[in-house]
């Protein structure tokens, strides 16, 4: 570069030596050596790591909640930073990579930045996105002087490890072959591969390379094999324990009641990320701002629960026969879950919130992670209960029950797939349509008529609870079950 711009120094003397005052040359030479450079960096880009280091204490495990099992995982991973002269003594191959796999949410920066500070290495983030560009070979080129960044920030900060972590890795890691049009993304992969193959050796700077993902089934066979991402960890989403430790650490800092049961909250926020948590506690926190509240109550919590699923309330009104079709319809879902599993119910709403126009809140008594053949039948059976509440008490159906149907052919199709229908085990995609269609309907029909028989002896307790729906906009579960056992007892 210094010789290219001697030379053209010494070509714009000549040429104002030889013109005199015409600096038009002169101008035109200055944009050429523009468009020169431009396109010299374009090809060769310089690459500009993202992330700052992650020194011991500036993030610790201890503020990682809800992700024990991922936790022992990793720290076992990182034995092998922390203890070099034991793993070299035992005559153990370093260890190059750890996969971090998951959901969207869970905490794997989170895990990667901590993995830093418990081992007081360089710390180096970047995403798998920034690597992928038009011009072949840069991607490539990147991957080398991301690997070289990484030793030149290691040294420094005078430390003997570094951690490199790719987020959405994915994108850069894909299977060979999927793009037919060029070969940059097999360029780029390629050049990882042999990076990665590179590391360990004899060299005294331990680079431990982390990735995240959570398309597991994207990624190349040969990232994954043993000696470059020897270990795969699950980042999953958190069960009800872990909820309520990650809300203990997003609300430490916040005004909170002692009073607020935060093992209630957890209970109502099943199937949660740690993001979607901190949100809540977020959302809890200005909702009781607007309160003029100092601290947070049990009900900014749960409304704030509801804004996280539905998003903020909505200033437009349906009118009121819409209003009044609303009401009966989440009745319906109301009482059919109630029926099937008493005290399920949190709350009953027609406060519409982003795409829905009313909500039944529900609240597991516990996790589930398998379901059996009557769980799910029960799940398509409270799905359907809106739209036959609809159709008893109104004498029609509407679009509102859409998203219910959607759900309840999802779910039959999961029956049909696990092999709990009346086909069997089969291969649902080697399934004729027509008969996959047939049984779909025969499922969901059975728990229709079901359900229709439960609610055509209480049309006159679905108008009541509707009529106090409508009035109050919302009722509590516990509400809802005294007017069920006033019923019964009239009855």
């Amino acid at each position: 570069m210094l010789e290219l711009l001697a030379g053209l120094g010494a070509a714009a003397l000549i040429i104002l030596l030889y013109y005199q005052s015409n600096l038009f040359p002169l101008v035109i030479l200055a944009a050429l050596f523009l468009v020169l450079l431009r396109f010299a960096g374009a090809k060769t880009p310089r690459f500009s790591p993202v992330g700052q280091s992650a020194p011991a204490g500036e993030f610790s495990f201890n503020q990682i909640g809800g992700q024990e099992v991922a936790k022992k995982e990793l720290l076992e991973a990182l034995d092998f930073v922390t203890k070099p002269q034991q793993i070299r003594h035992m005559g153990i191959r370093p260890l190059k990579g750890v996969m971090l796999v998951g959901p969207p949410g869970t905490g794997k920066t989170l895990l990667a930045r901590a993995a830093a500070g418990y081992t007081g290495s360089s710390f180096i983030s970047v995403a798998g996105s920034e690597f992928i560009e038009m011009y072949a070979g840069v991607g490539a080129q990147r991957v080398r002087q991301l690997f070289s960044s990484c030793r030149r920030k290691a040294m420094k900060e005078r430390r003997n490890s570094a951690i490199l972590f790719i987020d959405e890795i994915d994108i850069l890691g894909g299977k060979r072959g999927r793009h037919s049009s060029h070969l940059e993304y097999d360029q780029t992969l390629n050049q990882l591969l042999v990076e990665m193959d590179g590391l360990g050796g004899k060299e005294d700077l331990h680079i431990l390379v982390i990735g995240a993902t959570n398309r597991p089934e994207a990624l190349d066979p040969a990232l994954l094999r043993p000696g470059r991402f020897d270990r795969v960890v699950q980042v999953d989403l958190p069960d009800l324990e872990g909820r309520e430790q990650i809300l203990k650490l997003h609300l430490h800092n916040k005004p909170v009641c002692k009073e607020v049961p935060l093992q209630k909250i957890a209970r109502e926020t099943f199937g949660f990320s740690g993001a979607h948590l901190e949100s809540l506690a977020n959302e809890a926190a200005i909702l009781a701002l607007r309160g003029g509240k100092k601290k947070i109550e049990e009900k900014h919590l749960m409304e704030a629960v509801d804004k996280v699923i539905l998003g903020e309330k909505l200033e437009r009104k349906p009118d009121p026969e819409e209003l009044w079709r609303v009401a009966v319809h989440e009745c319906g879902h109301a009482l059919v879950s109630e029926a099937l599993k008493p005290g399920s119910v949190s709350q009953v709403t027609i406060t519409p919130r982003g795409k829905a126009l009313g909500y039944v809140r529900h609240h597991p008594e516990r996790d589930y992670y398998i379901y059996t053949l009557e769980h799910l039948e029960k799940k398509i059976a409270v799905l359907l209960g809106g739209a036959v509440s609809e159709n008893l008490v109104l004498g029609s159906r509407s679009t509102g029950s859409l998203s219910d149907f959607n759900e309840a052919v999802k779910i039959a199709k999961k029956i049909i797939a696990a092999g709990l229908s009346s086909l069997g085990v089969v291969s649902i995609d080697d399934l004729p349509g027509a008969r996959l269609h047939r049984t779909i309907q025969q499922l969901v029909g059975h728990r229709e008529k079901w359900v229709t028989e439960l609610l055509s002896t209480k049309i006159e307790l679905i108008e009541e609870i509707a009529r106090l729906v409508l009035e109050k906009e919302k009722i509590s579960g516990e509400k809802l079950r005294r007017y069920l056992s006033a019923g019964d007892r009239a009855c």
